[in-house]
């Protein structure tokens, strides 16, 4: 069995990462039951977002979500809703998953962070707005571990140009698919994509980051799950009806259970 990082990668299923990004509240009895809900459901690990909103986005950056989904019309004013977690509450959430044996990881947005952070995970996640930020990219790169790089909104040759200047093995570079609508919906997630990136990057291994809104069977990751993608990253919570932020868009532990096994007996 082959492994990316920590992940293992599997010939009959995809490797699930819950993206629990701020879902959590900052509120660390949240935070942990998304820890264990995603232990119970079988994924491989739990993702979160490590910024400071100050540090991400200037000060009249205009939403780019669905307002009638969350109605805070500025990113600065979104994000800094969900960036008071701070190195302690990390360190307890790292804790908590070697606890319940699952893996780590984070989304790290900053330089600071990389330096803060790098010892604890096992691979690095890049998200499509820093797909051609030069120095992120390139401290990234000197910590010589593997990399999700997410492309939405992303054109082919700054694909072409993130990999140049990340300078790893192919190998050590995952390519996610990604639509940056939030939510996605069907007619817009271009799955096919997915087959292209197999052709245009044959050495690296091909995932895909979801934003569509789940149905039961979790179709839009099934579908890119027979188009090639290996790791696939799907938003994850404890409540699909709470209202606001990335709820909306996500998977919760049961859609994970009915989703392996729907490929199990699909197999």
């Amino acid at each position: 069995m082959k492994t990316f990082g920590k992940l293992k990668l599997y010939k009959h299923k995809p490797t699930i990462i819950a993206e629990a990004g701020v879902n959590h509240d900052c509120e660390l009895s949240k935070a942990y039951r998304l820890i264990s809900d995603a232990k119970k459901c079988g994924v491989e690990a739990i993702k979160f977002q490590t910024y400071k909103s100050e540090n991400l986005v200037i000060k009249n950056s205009p939403a780019y979500w669905d307002l009638k989904k969350e109605k805070t019309k500025t990113q600065r004013k979104l994000f800094n809703k969900y960036d008071k977690f701070d190195f302690k509450e990390y360190l307890k959430l790292i804790k908590r998953c070697k606890e319940n044996k699952i893996t780590f990881l984070t989304t790290l947005f900053d330089t600071e962070s990389v330096t803060l952070y790098s010892k604890f995970l096992p691979l690095f996640k890049i998200a499509s707005a820093d797909i051609t930020n030069v120095p992120l990219l390139k401290i990234l790169s000197a910590q010589k571990k593997p990399i999700l790089l997410s492309t939405g909104a992303s054109q082919i040759d700054e694909i072409k140009f993130a990999l140049k200047t990340l300078d790893l093995p192919k190998e050590q570079v995952c390519i996610m698919h990604c639509v940056l609508n939030y939510p996605t919906i069907d007619e817009n997630a271009n799955l096919l994509f997915i087959e292209t990136l197999k052709k245009k990057f044959d050495k690296h291994i091909i995932g895909y980051s979801d934003h569509v809104s789940p149905d039961n069977n979790l179709t839009s990751v099934e579908v890119a799950w027979n188009l090639g993608a290996q790791i696939i990253e799907k938003h994850f919570t404890y409540n699909k009806n709470k209202k606001g932020n990335d709820h909306y868009h996500s998977a919760d532990k049961n859609d994970f259970i009915k989703f392996y096994e729907r490929i199990k007996k699909i197999r």
